[in-house]
C-alpha cells in the first residue's frame, strides 16, 4: 500500500445541512472526528454513507485487509496499531451556520488566486519564495485590496521597487480581480483527488474544469 504524506491533505467540511463551509487539513479533520463533533461522509458509487471515527476505522481496516483496488487519489495514515484512510469530506454534527458568501482577503487566497505565479514574470514559485506586491505603491496611496495586490517573486519585486509597473517598464500578466468563489476551492476542484466535493457545491462551481 502506498502512503502519501497525508496529514496535510485537504478535507472539505460541511455543516449539519450538508452545505460546504471551508477546507481544513486531514490532521484537523481527525481531531474533530475523535472529539465526536464530526462524521465522515463517503461518496460511494453516487451514494452517501456516514461514519463516526470508529466506523471509518473499521471501513479502512476492511479495505486494507481485503486488497481492494485503490484509487490514485487515496491517502492513508499509518499508526503503530492500525491504518486509516484520510477522508475527503467530513460533516460537522452540531454546526448549523451557513457558509460565508464573501471570500476572505488574505495572503493564502491571493496566492491561490494567482496560482502561485509571479504576476510579472509568469513563473510559478513555492509560497515561501513569493511576496505580495502593491501594483500602485503605498507611497502613491495604493490600497491593500484584491485589485491592487498580486503575487510577485523576489527578483521581480526587487526590480519593481517602490514604482508602478509603468515606471519600472514591467507588465502584469493578468489584471487582478476579486474572486467570486474561494480560490483555494477552485484550485482543488481541478484535481481528481477532490472530485467528490463537486456534489456538495452549488452550480457556480460546476463550471470549473476537472482533469
Amino acid at each position: 500500500m502506498q502512503y502519501i504524506a497525508s496529514l496535510e491533505s485537504s478535507v472539505l467540511v460541511l455543516n449539519k445541512f450538508f452545505m460546504a463551509l471551508h477546507i481544513i487539513s486531514a490532521k484537523r479533520a481527525f481531531v474533530l472526528l475523535c472529539k465526536e463533533t464530526a462524521e465522515v461522509v463517503s461518496v460511494d458509487e453516487g451514494k452517501f454513507n456516514s461514519y463516526d471515527f470508529y466506523g471509518w476505522k473499521d471501513v479502512s481496516l476492511y479495505k486494507a485487509r481485503s486488497g481492494l483496488p485503490e484509487e490514485d487519489t487515496t491517502s492513508w495514515i499509518k499508526t503503530v496499531s492500525f491504518e486509516i484512510e484520510v477522508p475527503k469530506i467530513i460533516r460537522l454534527l452540531f454546526y448549523d451556520k451557513h457558509p460565508q458568501s464573501n471570500v476572505k482577503f488574505n495572503r493564502r487566497n491571493i496566492f491561490a488566486r494567482d496560482e502561485n505565479k509571479c504576476q510579472y514574470c509568469g513563473r510559478r514559485f513555492p509560497t515561501m519564495e513569493l511576496s505580495l506586491d502593491h501594483i500602485v505603491p503605498k507611497a502613491y496611496n495604493g490600497k491593500t485590496t484584491w485589485t491592487n495586490i498580486v503575487c510577485a517573486c523576489t527578483e521581480c519585486n526587487k526590480l519593481k521597487g517602490g514604482r508602478t509597473p509603468e515606471e519600472a517598464s514591467m507588465r502584469l500578466i493578468r489584471k487582478p480581480v476579486k474572486p467570486r468563489h474561494s480560490p483555494i476551492l477552485s484550485l482543488k476542484l481541478r484535481s481528481d483527488r477532490y472530485r467528490s466535493w463537486k456534489q456538495f457545491l452549488n452550480e457556480a462551481y460546476w463550471s470549473v474544469p476537472l482533469k
